[in-house]
């Protein structure tokens, strides 16, 4: 929407990036069984702008099920307005931690 853009049209990467980390929040969550929480996010870089009229699509994928923390690779692709045409916009790696009702670290449970 154009609240969510700069002058030129471009959607500010930042939104962008609290998609992704949304989309991680509730997959990890589902996997974790419980509250999750962002620790860190690997590496992202924009390598196409998302504009005002796309369809965001994030699609994610857990890598790894540490003890407390879970990895997801994430791609946001962005379905531009009025058209089939999908472009990889940005990835990254995004690590959850798994915590209980104290908010501390607590093991994810197996699958």
């Amino acid at each position: 929407m154009p609240a969510d853009a700069n002058a030129a049209g471009d959607i500010f990467g930042g939104w962008v990036m609290a998609q992704m980390d949304l989309s991680c929040g509730i997959r990890a969550a589902e996997r974790a069984r419980g509250r999750v929480v962002t620790a860190a996010v690997k590496e992202m870089s924009f390598a196409k702008p998302v504009k005002i009229g796309d369809t965001l699509c994030v699609y994610t994928h857990i890598a790894h099920v540490g003890r407390t923390s879970i990895i997801l690779k994430v791609e946001a692709w962005a379905q531009r307005y009025l058209s089939d045409l999908m472009e990889l916009v940005t990835h990254a790696d995004f690590v959850m931690v798994a915590l209980d009702k104290s908010g501390k670290p607590t093991p994810v449970p197996a699958a």
